[in-house]
């Protein structure tokens, strides 16, 4: 078949049992953790050591690098040990942009962690080119993007930073994790490589921690040669049973993901238009800064993502997280529930996220429902 497959048959072929001699359509589980060695030395089925390889892994790797448009996938234990891998694969002295609403996890490793490596970092509001291009030092060798951002959905132009950071011979990954495949492809716009939290989407039900790089065709042989090194030498992979679950996410991922993009659009026209709301940040609206780079970049919708600020003070958004039913309250986003955080209190004192910022995950809950559930919760505080 020479014409290309839209997404969702992608998504169910690259995931398909593959030399399941049972005839099963479900995927097998091999949770060995070493494999059998020929009389003469040789491994007749390719694997050796579940670190090195495993037949789980593997669908996933094939899967996630086909569904991408990719090179080669590489799956991690958790999106954190994505983003470790690709920062250990600079050198010391090294340079990295990142933008000034990243995750806060980000910005701790690189102070916390990689300043014992005398790895350089810049915070830079990555919606403005001009201030990434002053930002650019002779030893920048990473710009980082993260679109839309987190918590304050700042949209990057993918396709203009990634050609910046070619033409000073760096590096330019994304954090793709609130979009998915789904809905943006930075590989196609110019990245060399894409991270996922496949905790998140990928999984979809909040039962699997694991996370992925996926390699452009055009990234330098020595990147993609040392994340594979890094992979194996560190040893932060995922287990085969988390292989199995983000693998069987991924089949369902796009009913999933596209319901709850319909649930955050109708949920953000709502707040919108509510007196108590003071900012809705939700890239699909009209009002946002960068919404035509979002329509440009997501033209299926920009996610199920959105904050919002309420009042003036932290105790303002807390009082109306505790009066709502439908929305747990609880960390991590992308599941089929839907979750609400203080970002603040989670980030600590070094947070720059506003006081009265509540972020939303919007789950497939019926939409009349969650909205409901908001209207009670914001009549009933000040």
């Amino acid at each position: 078949m020479s014409k290309k497959l839209h997404f969702e048959t992608q998504a169910i072929q690259s995931t398909e049992p593959q030399g399941d001699e049972t005839g099963s359509v479900a995927n097998a589980i091999y949770p060995s953790t070493t494999f059998r060695r020929e009389d003469d030395g040789s491994f007749a089925s390719g694997y050796i050591y579940s670190r090195k390889q495993n037949p789980n892994r593997q669908l996933l790797e094939s899967s996630l690098a086909s569904i991408e448009g990719g090179n080669r996938a590489f799956a991690f234990a958790s999106g954190m040990a994505a983003i470790n891998t690709v920062l250990q694969s600079l050198k010391t002295g090294d340079h990295v942009i990142v933008p000034d609403d990243a995750y806060y996890e980000l910005r701790r490793t690189l102070t916390e962690l990689f300043a014992n490596w005398h790895l350089e970092h810049s915070q830079v509001d990555m919606t403005d080119l001009s201030a990434v291009k002053a930002a650019i030092q002779p030893n920048t060798r990473l710009i980082w993007i993260e679109s839309p951002s987190n918590p304050l959905l700042k949209v990057t132009d993918i396709k203009q930073v990634s050609a910046l950071a070619h033409e000073h011979e760096a590096l330019c990954v994304v954090d793709n994790t609130w979009c998915t495949p789904v809905l943006q492809q930075p590989l196609a716009l110019g990245a060399d490589a894409v991270m996922y939290s496949t905790t998140k989407y990928f999984g979809g039900h909040s039962d699997s921690l694991s996370g992925a790089l996926v390699l452009s065709r055009n990234a330098p042989k020595t990147f993609l040669e040392n994340v594979a090194n890094i992979q194996n030498l560190s040893g932060a992979v995922p287990s085969a049973f988390d292989c199995w679950l983000i693998t069987r996410g991924i089949k369902t991922m796009k009913l999933r993901v596209m319901q709850q993009v319909y649930n955050a659009k109708k949920l953000a026209d709502y707040f919108q238009q509510h007196t108590k709301v003071n900012t809705v940040h939700f890239p699909d609206l009209s009002t946002h800064p960068q919404h035509l780079v979002a329509q440009s970049q997501m033209p299926n919708g920009s996610g199920a993502m959105l904050s919002i600020q309420i009042g003036e003070t932290q105790h303002h958004a807390m009082a109306v997280i505790a009066k709502l039913k439908l929305f747990t309250a609880a960390t991590s986003l992308g599941g089929v529930e839907s979750l609400v955080e203080h970002r603040r209190s989670v980030e600590g004192a070094a947070s720059l996220t506003p006081e009265n910022l509540i972020r939303i995950s919007v789950g497939i809950e019926h939409i009349d429902d969650l909205i409901e559930d908001w209207k009670a919760a914001l009549s009933s505080v000040d």
